[in-house]
């Protein structure tokens, strides 16, 4: 038996710059962090040549090529286990519409543990290129690759993605006591809304050439290099208003990346104290990431009592295998 354990991401500034449409005339840059929420995938071998797959519903099949789920299909197919073998994913949270990149966090922990069955190791680049290639590639998802990088390598990162299609992840190099006071300083609540991100991904992806969208995913492209260059210098105020800048510029992108509910949760926050936070992910639902320094996380808790909170930690570590007997 062979488990995969891949962290979730919280992106803070540059997301929409991850995707072709735009980096492929320049590049795209942005700013997130792994955290300690995770996807589990486990693999076993079976008697029988058959496959079997569990998420939130259970296939039982000749062969990967008539499996329904279509990451499982194609990433199966793609690394060579098609039968023989029991796979299944857990999350230790509800992952489904979150905003913190579970599918990519999905495809890449699948890799990984399908790749440690045949007996190879997997590097992160490699993990989270074959991600990429399955869910934009293959099949055809308006996606990004922020998230499939985030997952494969883990920490805290300013990833920046070149016109000729190469990736670049630069660590934040920031104080223990700097990354402690924002770790401390955050929180997820959750909408109540589950979401779909790609009708709002296909809508980016069809703006992201145009003059005044091009503009302003530039900017949210240069805040992200502005946020780095705040956390490395210790200048936590200076990230939260980056960060509320950032929001009231994605706003602006499509339609759908906010609702009056979602708009009052992030006002009631700031009333209590947060100078910073965004709808996670492609928006219209999951979680809301607030930033409240000086200790005010705590009147914000309050403010949004009404809402579930997912607290969390950096994660410094990417997609590895946890179990292998």
């Amino acid at each position: 038996m062979l488990i995969s354990r891949t962290p979730l991401r919280v992106s803070f500034l540059g997301g929409g710059t991850d995707l072709k449409e735009y980096y492929k005339n320049d590049f795209g840059a942005v700013i997130s962090t792994a955290i300690n929420k995770y996807v589990y995938l486990t693999i076993n071998g079976k008697f029988e040549n058959d496959l079997r797959v569990k998420y939130s519903k259970t296939e039982n099949v000749e062969s990967a090529e008539k499996l329904e789920h279509p990451i499982f299909r194609e990433a199966m197919k793609f690394a060579g286990v098609t039968r023989g073998v029991e796979v299944t994913s857990m999350a230790d949270m509800p992952t489904r519409g979150s905003g913190l990149g579970s599918s990519s966090t999905f495809t890449v922990g699948l890799l990984n543990v399908l790749h440690k069955y045949k007996g190879q190791n997997s590097e992160a680049e490699k993990l989270a290129s074959e991600a990429c290639k399955i869910e934009i590639d293959v099949l055809k998802e308006p996606v990004g690759k922020q998230d499939q990088y985030a997952a494969a390598y883990g920490g805290f990162n300013y990833i920046k993605f070149n016109a000729d299609e190469s990736v670049s992840i630069e660590p934040v190099k920031a104080k223990k006591n700097v990354l402690q006071e924002l770790e401390n300083s955050m929180s997820l609540f959750y909408t109540g809304v589950e979401r779909s991100a790609s009708t709002i991904l296909t809508e980016q992806k069809k703006v992201s050439g145009q003059g005044e969208k091009n503009k302003t995913l530039t900017e949210m492209r240069e805040q992200a290099t502005e946020a780095k260059k705040a956390i490395e210098k210790g200048d936590l105020n200076l990230f939260g208003d980056i960060l509320n800048k950032g929001w009231e510029l994605k706003k602006k992108l499509v339609g759908g990346i906010t609702n009056s509910a979602i708009d009052a949760m992030y006002e009631k926050a700031r009333k209590a104290g947060a100078t910073g936070g965004k709808i996670c992910g492609a928006g219209g639902g999951g979680f809301v990431l607030i930033y409240a320094p000086d200790g005010k996380i705590a009147k914000v808790r309050e403010a949004l009592k009404a809402h579930k909170e997912l607290r969390f930690k950096f994660e410094p570590e990417g997609s590895k295998i946890v179990f292998n007997g």
